[in-house]
């Protein structure tokens, strides 16, 4: 049975350590997380409530370690057993949510902080310390994140980066079958999870009105201006990479890749200089899994794509300060460059328009099919950097990778996504991070390989081992037979129980080399290359 003073009293002084309440708001936050779990005590200890010492001037590398997510899942439970929370995993985080959310500076004086440090020209620290108080409310969720298994393949590309993601939860099957009672209603709020509104949400259940929605209580937004308008910047909760923000328009609007956007794309850079940003492409298939809030991703992280060797140069009509560069990349990448950014602007607004009427039959590419329903689109990417390719220098660089939604009798989910011998490692659309190198698969990898690697080491150490039947007949197996065949006939001699599991991962990550493939316009034989200058020469 969880011992309610120790976790509240604990989390508390938690809460003091990272400057989010103050040593006064002891007597206040006890109370406070007593009533988020429906609890009336047992008191506190009050020579602990009447300590005077500084603790949240020490330095964050002395603080005690502290398990938050282990505190906070005990006293979800409390809340439960108190009849204060569904007892499911969404009722337990919504619980732990809103005690985070209760210990929390309000959004006014998070503002204030993060804009007194951009106000004395310090991006650097506004974000160092905007992340650290998102990690330190358990909104940038660290230790589901540390779950993840990632490593990197090298390929024909470079070094691709592999993620199977752990980190966000499963579904409970009580919500899911509350999901499926639940009354539908046309009129959700928030309309979204990227819309502003959920600044403080207290979430809700799989069974109410709109169905499920996470709890916001301890997400802080930051308003910033983006071309004039009002947008918000925040960090993901399940980061894919380093510092994984997102900034969402204040209206919820669909996804638009143009001017207006790449000038959003632009500012983002200019009031932070050290991370990246970019936008899903605005079509179904080619773009992300929301299209339907205008948003962005950025962040600290330098993608493989970034890397990528250049194969040829050009130049853009009209934009004598702007360079061009073919990338080899898998996907079809133009990379621009220049120090004046009105010309990299008008660069980047010529290639896009041009893109979106460009048809080429002979690979492939439909700018518009007769029903009048456009294809192509571009996924961008901006960042600034200096002279040797580091994050934060004066030179604008955009990353224009070309897309077309086109789609066939042979490939109907799209010619230019992952074709179907490759959807048992992934079947899912190829958005920006994608783009840029870094897989992001599914959960269910980690059993599947798991049990691809037992049958592949039977094989190894009994030749009479049946492995095809083996595979087909596993139904964890099934959909990974013919390439675990393939696998084992190229690898075998070198397989061991020590690196069965390193070899399957580096097979995934060739996979996932072949899937960037697929989704590229304009392939890397001769019709492919020749189809791609046609374009650049078409500028």
């Amino acid at each position: 049975m969880t011992d309610v003073r120790e976790a509240a009293q604990g989390l508390i002084e938690y809460a003091i350590h990272r400057s989010m309440i103050g040593q006064d708001d002891r007597i206040w936050a006890y109370n406070t997380v007593l009533e988020c779990i429906g609890a009336t005590g047992p008191a506190l200890d009050m020579a602990w409530a009447l300590q005077v010492e500084k603790l949240s001037l020490l330095h964050p590398d002395t603080l005690p370690d502290f398990d938050l997510e282990g505190t906070l899942a005990a006293l979800a439970e409390t809340a439960v057993a108190n009849g204060a929370a569904e007892d499911t995993a969404s009722g337990r985080d919504r619980i732990a949510m809103r005690i985070m959310g209760a210990l929390m500076p309000r959004p006014s004086v998070v503002n204030e902080e993060f804009n007194g440090r951009m106000g004395i020209n310090e991006p650097r620290a506004a974000t160092d310390w905007f992340y650290g108080l998102c990690c330190d409310a358990g909104y940038v969720r660290r230790a589901a994140i540390a779950r993840n298994i990632k490593w990197s393949t090298p390929t024909n590309w470079g070094d691709l980066e592999i993620t199977i993601n752990l980190s966000k939860p499963e579904k409970d099957p009580r919500d899911i079958a509350a999901a499926g009672a639940a009354k539908n209603t046309d009129e959700k709020y928030p309309a979204c999870q990227l819309c502003i509104e959920n600044e403080g949400y207290p979430g809700r259940s799989a069974a109410a009105d709109g169905g499920a929605h996470p709890a916001r209580q301890n997400l802080r937004v930051i308003p910033i201006q983006l071309d004039g308008e009002r947008w918000g910047f925040q960090y993901s909760p399940y980061a894919y990479f380093n510092e994984h923000c997102i900034a969402m328009s204040s209206e919820h609007r669909p996804m638009h890749v143009d001017r207006k956007g790449l000038t959003c794309l632009l500012d983002f850079v200019d009031l932070f200089p050290h991370y990246f940003i970019g936008s899903n492409a605005d079509l179904p298939i080619v773009g992300g899994s929301i299209l339907s809030h205008d948003h962005f991703q950025g962040g600290a992280h330098e993608f493989p794509m970034m890397h990528a060797a250049e194969v040829s140069q050009f130049s853009v009509p009209g934009f004598d300060q702007v360079s061009g560069s073919v990338l080899q990349w898998p996907l079809s990448v133009l990379r621009l460059r220049s120090h004046d950014r009105a010309q990299l602007l008008g660069a980047a607004e010529k290639i896009i328009l041009a893109w979106r009427e460009w048809t080429d039959e002979s690979v492939g590419v439909i700018a518009h099919t007769a029903d009048g329903v456009a294809h192509n689109t571009v996924t961008p990417v901006i960042r600034r950097v200096d002279s040797r390719g580091n994050a934060g220098g004066e030179i604008y660089e955009a990353y224009l990778a070309l897309r077309c939604n086109i789609t066939t009798d042979e490939h109907p989910l799209g010619v230019f996504h992952p074709h179907a011998e490759y959807h048992h490692i992934k079947k899912e659309n190829i958005g920006l991070i994608e783009v840029m190198g870094l897989a992001i698969l599914p959960p269910r990898l980690v059993p599947e390989l798991g049990a691809v690697r037992e049958h592949l080491l039977a094989a190894k150490v009994d030749a009479s081992y049946d492995l095809a039947s083996a595979l087909e007949g596993d139904d964890l197996c099934r959909s990974h037979a013919a390439w675990a065949e393939d696998v084992f006939a190229r690898r075998a001699d070198e397989l061991t129980a020590d690196n069965a599991i390193d070899i399957l991962h580096e097979e995934v990550g060739v996979v996932f080399g072949h899937v960037l493939d697929n989704a590229g316009v304009f392939k890397w034989d001769e019709a492919g290359r020749a189809a791609q200058q046609r374009f650049i020469d078409s500028l």
